[in-house]
C-alpha cells in the first residue's frame, strides 16, 4: 500500500512524514516552493507482534509496513502546473491512497500560505485542485474520442463513462463518489485519476487545541467529512514527535500527563487499515515473528502465497491459533490442551490477528 501525504505548504506534512518513518527531512517554517518528494517506510505499531516477540525471543521481528510519500506542498493553480504542481501531480498519481494533512494549529513563527487559519477553506482548495487535474485529463480524452474518424463500441462506452465523470467533477463531486459500476471503473483504470483514490483527512492541531478539544471550524470540518464519508482524525504532530523521541517508560508518563490514551500513529494506522479493508495475520517462531498485511476476505490459500508462491502452490493445511487465546492462556501447549489449535483448509477466511503456520509440500 502506497500512501501519499498531501496538503498546502506549512501544514505539518513533513513533520508527520518524519514521525511515521523515523526520518529527519528538513522542515521549513515558510512556503519555500520545494519540489522534492520524500519516500519512506512507516512501521505499523502492533501490540500482538510485541507480545509474540517477548514470547519467542526471535532473531528477527518484522512489523507490517506502508510506503509513505511526502508530496510537494500544493497551492492554488497546481492543477495547471503552478508552483510545484507538475511534480505534485506526477507523484500523486503513483500512490494508492491519499492522506490530506490540514492545518488548524496556530504558530506565528510558521506562516500560513494564505495568511490565516481556515481549515475548511484549505480542504476545499486542495480538493478542487485534485478535481481540476482530473477534469483536464477527461476533457482532453473526450475531445480525442469525438475527433476520431471512427468510433467503435468500446470507445462509445468509454465516452459515456468519461462524460458522466465530467458532469460530476463540474459539480465538484469526486469520481469515487459517483457510484460507478465495476464495469465503468474498468474504463478509468489507465488514467489513474486523483479523485478516485481513497482519502483520509488528518487535522494537525496544536497543544492548546488538543487540551481544549477544540480548534477553528471543528464542527464544519466534521460535517464536511461525515457528509462525504471521508475518514477523519486529529493529531498534534509536534507533541507526537516529542513523545516518539522519549524513552518508553518516559513516554507513558508524558502521555498520561497530557491525557493522551493512544499515540496518533496508532490511531492513524488503524484508520488506514480499516478504511482500506486491510488486516494482519501473524507468523511466529524462533527465527522470526512477522505481521503480514492482506485484504479482508483473503483465504488461507491466498494468504500462504503472501509468504511465498511455493507455499501457496503446495498448500496442505493452515494451523491456526487465535491471538487472544494465546495471550490469555500464555503458551501454545495450553492452547492445544484447550482444543483451540485448529487445522483449516484452503478456503478458510483468515481473520485479523490469526497466528498461522502453513503446512505445504512441493
Amino acid at each position: 500500500m502506497k500512501i501519499g501525504l498531501i496538503g498546502l505548504p506549512t501544514t505539518g506534512k513533513t513533520t508527520l512524514f518524519n514521525l511515521l518513518t523515523h526520518s529527519d527531512k528538513e522542515i521549513s517554517a515558510f512556503s519555500s516552493g520545494k519540489t522534492e518528494t520524500h519516500v519512506g517506510t512507516a512501521r505499523i505499531p502492533d501490540d500482538r507482534v510485541d507480545f509474540l516477540r517477548e514470547m519467542y525471543n526471535p532473531r528477527k521481528t518484522t512489523y507490517a509496513a506502508m510506503e509513505l510519500t511526502d508530496l510537494p506542498g500544493l497551492v492554488k493553480g497546481a492543477s495547471a502546473g503552478k508552483g510545484a504542481g507538475n511534480q505534485f501531480l506526477e507523484a500523486a498519481r503513483k500512490v494508492d491512497a491519499i492522506v490530506h494533512i490540514v492545518r488548524a494549529f496556530e504558530n506565528p513563527d510558521v506562516a500560513h500560505v494564505e495568511a490565516t487559519i481556515d481549515p475548511l477553506r484549505d480542504i476545499e482548495t486542495v480538493n478542487l485542485e485534485l478535481l481540476f487535474a482530473d477534469l483536464g485529463i477527461i476533457e482532453t480524452r473526450i475531445e480525442r474520442i469525438e475527433d476520431a474518424k471512427k468510433i467503435n463500441s468500446e470507445m462509445k462506452k468509454e465516452l459515456e463513462v468519461l462524460q458522466k465523470c465530467r458532469e460530476g467533477l463540474e459539480q465538484e463531486i469526486p469520481i469515487y463518489s459517483l457510484g460507478l459500476t465495476d464495469e465503468e471503473k474498468e474504463y478509468l483504470k489507465t488514467f489513474n485519476f486523483l479523485s478516485v483514490k481513497p482519502m483520509v483527512l488528518v487535522v494537525n492541531i496544536d497543544e492548546d487545541q488538543m487540551a481544549e478539544g477544540n480548534y477553528p471550524q471543528k464542527e464544519q470540518v466534521y460535517s464536511y467529512a461525515d457528509e462525504r464519508g471521508i475518514p477523519f482524525m486529529e493529531i498534534c504532530a509536534r507533541i507526537e514527535m516529542e513523545i516518539d523521541r522519549l524513552e518508553p517508560e518516559d513516554r507513558e508518563v508524558f502521555m498520561e500527563e497530557l491525557g493522551i490514551k493512544e499515540p496518533g500513529i496508532h490511531r492513524l494506522a488503524r484508520v488506514l487499515y480499516d478504511y482500506f479493508g486491510l488486516i494482519s495475520f501473524l507468523t511466529a517462531g524462533a527465527d522470526e515473528v512477522k505481521a503480514w498485511t492482506i485484504r479482508k476476505g483473503t483465504t488461507a490459500h491466498k494468504a500462504a502465497g503472501k509468504i511465498h508462491s511455493d507455499i501457496e502452490r503446495g498448500f496442505i493445511r493452515a494451523e491456526v491459533v487465535k491471538y487472544q487465546a494465546l495471550k490469555e492462556l500464555g503458551s501454545m501447549a495450553k492452547v492445544k490442551d484447550k482444543g483451540l489449535y485448529r487445522l483449516e483448509g484452503k478456503d478458510y477466511v483468515v481473520q485479523d490477528g490469526d497466528i498461522i503456520n502453513f503446512r505445504f509440500n512441493v
